[in-house]
């Protein structure tokens, strides 16, 4: 889930803090990872394979696959593990008809010119080839964002300009691919309350940066403390526990 650093300034990827705060997102991408199917033989890329957790499972299949991701930290950790992982832009992508799937777990959204990462994905899969993604869609940390963006316009900061993620609809998404030249095969909303191991702390300072980037060190840390204040009404329950709002967009689709 390492994509576009230009798009959202601030926001950079440590292997280790990731590894710490958030992965369950490797564990919670195992069903859409089930959905792919991968075959022994088939070429496959992961698309945001981050420190390549689930790149990995996925390589066990036997296809071959090769992981990008914008993050150099992120890749590096991939290596780590033996995959082929590479640095690269998802809207650049350098693949003519290579592949005969594209998979991509909990990175598209912070993909903001999805227009173009569809395009490359199109121009990456042979014909025939499939598309399998999940990513935040339509309401995804809903309660989550409005918190952050209270707290920022209670000091007269504006929120919009900040803000990192695309979350469409399936409606949205699903004319994207069909302009794109895609058949749309399954696509659907999945919400999907996620306990946060570390907390809404250990989550906002690894994936919310973008919101804080620039301030003050004071207001950053006032920006987060008010944020958690009044999260902790809806997702933190009587013994402590944090859930975030999650609400997954799953797609299946097949390159014309």
């Amino acid at each position: 889930m390492t994509q576009l650093p230009h798009n959202a300034p601030g926001q950079r990827w440590n292997a280790t803090n990731y590894a710490h705060h958030a992965d369950f997102v490797a564990e919670l991408g195992e069903d859409v990872a089930r959905l792919l199917s991968p075959r022994p033989g088939e070429r496959i890329l992961d698309l945001g394979c981050g420190d390549g957790a689930l790149t990995e499972k996925l390589a066990a299949s036997g296809a071959g696959i090769i992981g990008i991701d914008a993050s150099v930290d992120m890749v590096d950790a991939a290596r780590k593990r033996g995959l082929d992982a590479r640095v690269m832009d998802a809207h650049h992508l350098a693949f003519e008809h290579e592949f005969d799937a594209v998979f991509s777990n909990a990175a598209l959204h912070w993909m903001l010119n999805h227009e173009a990462v569809i395009a490359g994905i199109h121009r990456s899969l042979k014909p025939g080839g499939r598309f399998v993604a999940e990513f935040g869609g339509h309401g995804n940390v809903a309660a989550i964002c409005t918190a952050l963006l209270a707290a920022l316009q209670a000091r007269g900061i504006s929120g919009k300009a900040r803000f990192p993620w695309y979350f469409p609809t399936p409606e949205e998404y699903r004319l994207t691919l069909e302009a794109a030249d895609f058949r749309v095969d399954a696509i659907e909303l999945i919400p999907r309350p996620t306990p946060l191991p570390t907390g809404m702390v250990g989550w906002l300072t690894t994936f919310a940066s973008p919101f804080l980037h620039g301030l003050e060190e004071e207001v950053r840390e006032a920006v987060l403390n008010d944020a958690v204040s009044l999260l902790t009404y809806s997702l933190c329950d009587s013994r402590g526990n944090w859930t975030a709002d999650y609400v997954r967009l799953r797609v299946v689709a097949h390159r014309l």
